[in-house]
């Protein structure tokens, strides 16, 4: 996921777009680690392609909806939330639907998990919502 999300700042016949979905699909894992490394190197990806942001936005709001397995309980979802929200805030300002990624946030500003309240509540914060 880290090779794959690097390259995409150098490609210029446009690879990535072709297997987006593909890599995207990785949300659905069973793992926390494959979860969090695609949802984590998402930032980049959409700093190296900022046509697609709409798309890769779209995938991370869906990351408070990912199925628990026993490699992935709720307290994974909590750290997958938090990478979410940190991939986001790297190209927040180019996000036309601003109004749906606050309201995902604003769900994790009162969190258990205290690393996952306080990053929420610096991204309220940074973009004034």
């Amino acid at each position: 996921m880290f090779i794959i999300a690097n390259l995409t700042k150098v490609d210029k016949n446009n690879k990535f777009e072709s297997i987006f979905d593909k890599y995207y699909s990785f949300l659905n894992d069973e793992y926390m680690v494959t979860v969090a490394n695609v949802v984590g190197y998402s930032g980049k990806i959409a700093l190296a392609k900022p046509h697609l942001i709409p798309k890769i936005t779209k995938e991370l709001l869906k990351v408070e909806s990912i199925k628990t397995t026993p490699h992935l309980t709720n307290e994974c979802k909590k750290v997958i939330a938090e990478q979410a929200i940190q991939s986001i805030d790297m190209f927040f300002p180019q996000i036309e639907n601003k109004a749906e990624v606050i309201s995902f946030v604003k769900k994790y500003s009162s969190s258990s998990r205290k690393t996952l309240k306080a990053k929420s509540e610096k991204f309220l914060n940074k973009w004034n919502a």
